[in-house]
């Protein structure tokens, strides 16, 4: 018998090499260029002395969450009062006014340093707070003892407690700084202050539940979403009477102004739709699904994007407002509900009452690698059950000697 030697090959197979080639040279390339595009992708450019900082009200944490909106990360965490539920920004000064429902006072906060630099009480069970257009004075509604707080926001302290309906939810000052428009939820009216007076001016009979409101930019009119009666009151703050009583869908529960002031967003929370008021003609132009539960709504500084935080749905609705259509749903985390927009309206911030973070989503120019409009930035966790945002930039001042 002969034996037959079989010859074996001390050199790889081809496949075998192919694939040692792939696994070790272009997975990691590709992960490297996949990092590189993604993840650095550079954020505008700042100065030293710019800042910019997003602070969210935490309801159940007592405290408010400041983001530095250069970097996208957490700055500080403040404690303020109990059960913060409004924050307001001066554009006058750096300073933030939060309003603690639970210990009823507000907490001034000095931008610059981040920190508590006074504690102004008030009356019973506030809720907002809003700040007059030259920085001087705030307005705090009292739901539990049925009166409006007026702060000298220079020397922080209340100059005026004045009496209106029952259960005021929301105080709101015009631009021009003459009225105060003040919806009273127990009793379905709107009372009229005049700011120089420190008075109420009238008493407007409206619909039902009346909370949240707009102002013209002319100071013009008001808008008032009544959410018991599924309407809008337009008012004029000329004559001090009501000039329309305008249908939209159940439960509207926020106003979204454009700020040319030509039209105004209506979020109806239970029928998952937002209405469209033409506020020259005080008309309902149209009503269109948005969502499930839509709950808060923000446009875009050039009049050409709404916003809407879909509450039922873990989702943010993007609206073409010059093509009047939905044009993308983004997901955000559980239970979107306040939205804020950048200074440079690339970055939507959304917070996610639920899962106690802020989502933030980046508008960018579409490429062929990422054909979308919109991708998510990072989500940013904060306290528990945010419930307000405000975005405040300033540059700071130099030192003396600098």
């Amino acid at each position: 018998m002969t034996s037959e030697r079989k010859l074996t090959s001390t050199r790889p197979p081809l496949t075998e090499l192919r694939k040692f080639l792939f696994i070790a040279v272009l997975i990691p390339l590709a992960a490297a260029l996949g990092w590189w595009y993604f993840h650095l992708r550079s954020l505008p450019e700042y100065g030293p002395a710019y800042r910019e900082y997003a602070y969210v009200t935490n309801g159940k944490s007592n405290t408010v969450s400041v983001i530095d909106l250069r970097t996208f990360e957490p700055a500080k965490t403040i404690r303020v009062g109990s059960g913060p539920t409004g924050v307001a920004a001066n554009l006058k000064k750096n300073e933030i006014y939060v309003v603690n429902t639970g210990s009823s006072n507000v907490s001034v906060i000095d931008a610059e340093r981040n920190a508590v630099v006074a504690t102004i009480g008030v009356h019973a069970a506030p809720y907002f707070i809003d700040v007059s257009a030259d920085g001087r004075h705030g307005y705090v509604a009292n739901s539990g003892s049925a009166n409006v707080s007026v702060i000298d926001l220079e020397h922080r302290v209340v100059v005026a407690n004045i009496r209106v309906g029952a259960s005021p939810g929301l105080a709101r000052v015009s631009p021009d700084g003459q009225t105060v428009v003040v919806s009273n939820r127990g009793d379905d009216s709107v009372s009229l202050i005049a700011a120089d007076k420190l008075s109420v001016r009238t008493t407007i009979p409206l619909c039902k539940a009346p909370e949240d409101i707009v102002i013209q930019p002319d100071s013009s009119k008001a808008f008032v979403a009544c959410a018991g009666s599924a309407q809008v009151a337009a008012i004029d703050l000329k004559t001090d009477k009501l000039l329309a009583l305008l249908d939209v869908g159940k439960s509207p529960v926020n106003l979204t102004l454009k700020p040319d002031g030509g039209e105004m967003i209506v979020s109806n929370f239970d029928s998952d739709s937002i209405s469209i008021i033409e506020t020259t003609t005080n008309e309902v132009g149209g009503s269109y699904l948005i969502g499930t539960h839509p709950a808060r709504g923000v446009v875009t500084a050039d009049n050409a994007r709404l916003y809407v935080s879909n509450l039922g749905a873990n989702s943010v609705a993007v609206y073409d407002i010059d093509a009047g259509k939905v044009i993308a749903s983004l997901p955000v985390g559980s239970r979107p509900d306040g939205l804020a927009l950048s200074q440079n309206q690339n970055y939507l911030l959304v917070l996610d009452s639920q899962s106690g973070d802020v989502t933030v989503i980046q508008k960018r120019k579409p490429t062929k690698l990422e054909p979308t409009e919109y991708s998510l930035l990072t989500m940013i966790p904060v306290g528990v059950q945010p419930n307000n945002i405000v975005v405040k930039s300033f540059i700071v001042a130099p030192g003396p000697g600098k």
